[in-house]
């Protein structure tokens, strides 16, 4: 089918499109995103997943979760649980009508010994039983071959002894491997008679203590591909050098017939290389084993669980990933970049509320004890059909801080002694004082206000005033713990070469607030979003905050002013 109306085009649709037009697959397209199950997924595998699955949807195919567990010592359930969710929270389903496509590589083992049984039998894989140490020595340079092992020349039926005692269990850990028979001298090293199959005695997440063998995963990844008819293998750029043995292996189990041709076809594409932040899975876990972070959902992460929490909605992720697009060649993707994405996703949907982060009591001395008005305001300023919102405005309400100054510097409008400004859906108000305590520190503002001024009557047009100021009133305004989040580190490429990327963190990428809000919220639900006037986008988390008590996580702040101000603060 065509999808000119539904993607932008880029050299893998292309690729699948000529496969279309040559009837190469009949016009079948089934790719896959096959993580191992021994970490979270981070902002690189939503690149990986809207790739893999979008193409799929977007040519009426399928796309398939694979789970690739062939290393039964670092995967556990717990990972893969957590994959699942993260797949279908972004928005994808490997569920078809007919099928549902979750697979594991385990499913295949049995398959995969088969395979390796057949390159023995064909001459094309033997096992070696130098030490580890003396494989790589031998494996060669860039600018040098590799040397032979001295038992390539084992004969098949040594071979094929060897390998189904390595199965049962017979040897040790490193005490042979498998490996295929290529060419020792090719430029290409990966060509170099590469180990398919190692001994591991090690308990599996799914199989148990059936198999203590286990294939290595460039091998078992073709021949899973293969045998769940795949047609677009999509890879990111460390597989390009793997290509030729993927196709090697693949051509040789169809020479004897274990596969029919066409082939899956290998197809690389950049990963995703975000500035402000680290995707290596040993570095993340380090963060989370030091305790820098909260673990590995904290909001600070890039994580997918952390970036759900955080507040990233999946549609944001996705318009993300289409507007960065699909290259073959590797670039750098700003933070700014994905951040704007969010924006402009959460923009249109956000209700619109008020919360003082920082509040400073602000007395209207001339307005009536125990009285109460309602105000009004709109749930979305450009959403007149969503309706408005009601909050009532009393004697005494919260402002923020920085609202006020005892003695203003040129251009500041807002409440200083003698000057009036607007309470944004208020009254006009006139600061006449303010108390401090004994170190000097202004604890309370007064004012005094207008009463024909109230916003929506005729007599506001009356005012003309330059500051408008947010703010809550405090007998009505719910208190509420707010987290204001940050990048997590300030080095824009913090693991570049032979830098210590701990050595970048922001210590300021975290600041709790204890904050007030309009009573509207107090039944605001875990992962609600709301744009907070003047401070950004906001999200109910989804762990601590409850109806009634509310725990806030900044998203997104309202510009990208970050450059030029990080946040304020500190604190884990």
């Amino acid at each position: 089918m065509s999808t000119e109306l539904n993607a932008a085009s880029n050299f893998i649709r292309n690729i699948i499109d000529e496969d279309n037009r040559s009837g190469k697959w009949g016009q079948r397209v089934e790719t896959r995103f096959p993580p191992e199950p021994n970490g979270y997924l981070h902002i690189g595998h939503a690149k990986a997943i809207c790739l893999n699955f979008g193409v799929a949807r977007d040519y009426d195919g399928v796309c398939h979760l694979r789970f690739d567990d062939t290393n039964p010592e670092k995967e556990e359930t717990e990972y893969v649980d957590s994959i699942i969710d993260m797949v279908k929270w972004l928005g994808f389903s490997y569920q078809t009508p007919q099928k549902e496509h979750l697979y594991f590589a385990s499913d295949y083992f049995e398959q995969l010994y088969q395979g390796a049984e057949i390159l023995i039998q064909r001459g094309k894989a033997y096992v070696d039983s130098q030490s580890a140490d003396d494989m790589r020595a031998n494996r060669g340079t860039l600018t040098e071959p590799g040397k032979d092992s001295p038992f390539r020349n084992r004969s098949v039926e040594d071979n094929l002894d060897l390998f189904r005692r390595m199965r049962a269990g017979e040897f040790a850990d490193g005490t042979h491997v498998l490996r295929a028979k290529i060419d020792m001298a090719s430029p290409n090293i990966n060509l170099r008679d590469p180990a398919i199959y190692r001994i591991r005695h090690a308990h599996h997440h799914r199989t148990g203590d059936a198999w203590c063998l286990y294939p290595m995963y460039t091998y078992a990844h073709p021949l899973e591909d293969a045998i769940e008819n795949i047609t677009h293998s999509l890879c990111t750029l460390e597989f390009e050098d793997q290509r030729p043995f993927y196709d090697w292996v693949l051509g040789e189990l169809a020479d004897a017939g274990m596969f029919k041709r066409p082939m899956p076809q290998q197809i690389e594409f950049a990963r995703l290389q975000l500035t402000y932040a680290i995707t290596s899975k040993r570095k993340l876990r380090q963060l989370v084993d030091e305790k820098h972070v909260d673990g590995w959902d904290d909001p600070r992460m890039p994580t997918l669980v952390g970036l759900r929490r955080r507040g990233f909605s999946p549609e944001s992720l996705q318009l993300f990933c289409e507007r960065i697009g699909v290259a073959k060649s590797a670039s750098w993707i700003d933070m700014s970049i994905l951040e704007q994405a969010l924006r402009d996703d959460l923009d249109p949907k956000a209700p619109r509320a008020t919360a003082v982060l920082d509040p400073l009591k602000l007395i209207i001395d001339n307005y009536p004890v125990g009285q109460q008005e309602d105000c009004q305001a709109p749930v979305h300023p450009h959403a007149p059909e969503r309706g408005m919102r009601t909050f009532p405005i009393s004697r005494e309400l919260w402002i923020e801080r920085e609202d006020f100054q005892a003695e203003p510097v040129k251009g500041f409008f807002r409440l200083f002694p003698g000057n009036k400004v607007r309470l944004r859906y208020g009254y006009v108000v006139e600061c006449t004082d303010f108390d401090t305590d004994a170190d000097g520190n202004v604890t309370a503002v007064h004012c005094q206000y207008f009463e024909d001024s109230r916003s929506g009557t005729p007599g506001a047009d009356n005012y003309k005033v330059k500051g408008n100021i947010h703010w809550v009133s405090a007998p009505h305004a719910l208190a509420a713990e707010v987290r204001i989040y940050d990048r997590l580190f300030l080095d824009p490429h913090p693991d570049a070469g032979d830098k210590n990327f701990l050595d970048a963190i922001n210590p300021n990428a975290k600041r709790v607030t204890q904050a007030y809000v309009e009573p509207g919220l107090m039944s605001v639900a875990p992962e609600d979003r709301v744009q907070f006037e003047r401070h950004g986008y906001f999200v109910a988390d989804r762990q601590d905050s409850a109806p009634g008590k509310p725990v806030f996580n900044r998203i997104v702040s309202l510009k990208d002013s970050w450059a030029v101000k990080p946040a304020k603060g500190g604190g884990k």
